[in-house]
């Protein structure tokens, strides 16, 4: 029945039917003519225990925040300060798409919002300046993808609900990887630039009155991060709470550099609703689906294949990390996210991994996925930013980033204190 889901759901995929419709029409399908039971009738009860989930309310108030950076100029403030104290690298502005994408990351929660805003920033300046078109971009997409590790992040949201794992522990899990990643990009484009310096582009030089004037355009991520994170681990509120925090001090910020007018705040809403509800729907719907699946056996099913194969734990989480490569290629993040977690999550426990743990390892996949064509969403969103050249010199130029992350996902595994090392202190 797995091999059936995973068909269908390439088949309506390719049929652009809408990826809830896809999944909600797979999920009542095999409710109603694949199980002995009449699973579709629960269809109602299941979509409302989904949704009625206070911790779902971060969610909308975390994309809220990146719609309110970006659309007060927030968010291009902040990629000045960055040009100023890293264009001097061998690089140049390439190091100011990752800084800003990892600043950014800190406060959104999003990976494709986090692309976008560096690409609507950083692109006009790309061509002008004399940049290699490929790596420029490549920097842009794989910077983009820092947005759903970097507490806090949506997608560590989702896999806390789905997994039932505390959400404040897994923020605190990401923030080593996430930084580490970032600081490999880095590296990596410096040791491209120095041995291929035609894909970079100038280097930048600013005085040091310059570089400090520029840390002001900091401070505002610096208290909303504070503001967040901190009032999570500080024990004074929950992630959703954290989230509503985060809101009340951008629009505190905004006002107060006096950003903020009544058109910004209705074209934020509207875009926070539209964005909010084509992930919630997602998650509630996969939510169906995967209640169906495991109703008719399949999550055991699959264990017992597993457990019949004799792999040994590690064998287990390579063949978990090769599917999820492979249906990163086809499928969309959040989706693959919420379809493949209830499945391999039981399977992945049983083996005695540590939950906190599998769960970056997931999301690095995840991120991944958001990078390695055909669908990757990063890829298209940095492209369209672009507005001419092929879309050969994106995926081009995110090769050597691809190969940084699966360095990264390898030393995670060998190394699992660099994921665990933070919420062992929350104990």
């Amino acid at each position: 029945m797995i091999g059936l889901t995973v068909l269908g759901m390439f088949i309506l995929l390719a049929m652009s039917v809408a990826v809830a419709a896809s999944i909600l029409t797979l999920g009542f399908f095999t409710g109603a003519f694949f199980s002995p039971f009449p699973l579709h009738s629960a269809l109602g009860d299941v979509l409302w225990s989904a949704s009625d989930s206070f911790l779902l309310i971060a969610i909308p108030l975390f994309v809220l925040i990146g719609e309110i950076l970006v659309r007060t100029g927030l968010a291009k403030n902040m990629y000045a300060a960055m040009e100023a104290w890293l264009s001097w690298l061998p690089g140049g502005l390439l190091h100011a798409n990752l800084g800003t994408a990892t600043l950014f990351s800190a406060t959104s929660g999003s990976s494709v919002a986090t692309a976008a805003i560096v690409s609507s920033v950083a692109m006009p300046q790309a061509k002008p300046l004399g940049y290699g078109q490929q790596l420029f971009a490549g920097s842009i997409a794989a910077g983009g993808t820092l947005g759903i590790i970097i507490p806090p992040s949506i997608s560590l949201i989702i896999y806390g609900f789905l997994t039932q794992t505390s959400v404040p522990k897994l923020f605190a899990a990401g923030l080593i990887p996430g930084l580490m990643l970032a600081s490999m990009f880095v590296l990596g484009t410096i040791s491209i630039c120095i041995f291929r310096p035609e894909m970079g582009g100038p280097r930048r030089q600013y005085d040091l009155m310059t570089r400090l004037r520029a840390l002001v355009h900091l401070i505002p991520v610096l208290i909303l991060f504070s503001l967040i994170v901190g009032s999570i681990y500080a024990g004074w509120a929950t992630p959703t709470e954290g989230a509503a925090l985060g809101v009340l001090g951008a629009l505190t910020i905004a006002a107060a550099m006096r950003m903020l007018t009544i058109r910004i705040i209705i074209e934020a809403l509207d875009s926070t609703m539209r964005t909010s509800g084509m992930i919630l729907i997602i998650v509630v719907s996969a939510y169906y689906l995967n209640f169906v699946l495991a109703a008719a056996g399949i999550n055991k099913d699959i264990e017992n294949l597993i457990q019949g194969a004799n792999f040994g734990p590690y064998q287990t989480l390579f063949m978990v990390i090769l599917v999820y490569f492979l249906l990163g290629l086809f499928i969309e993040t959040i989706s693959l996210l919420v379809l493949t977690v209830p499945i391999v999550f039981p399977i992945v426990m049983a083996q005695g991994f540590d939950p906190i743990w599998f769960g970056i390892i997931a999301i690095l996949m995840i991120e991944m996925a958001l990078i390695t064509p055909p669908v990757g969403l990063n890829l298209f969103v940095v492209q369209g930013a672009r507005k001419d050249g092929p879309f050969i010199d994106v995926i081009i130029g995110i090769i050597p980033y691809i190969v940084i992350m699966m360095i990264a996902i390898v030393f995670v595994i060998i190394f699992p204190g660099i994921a665990t090392f933070l919420p062992d202190l929350l104990n």
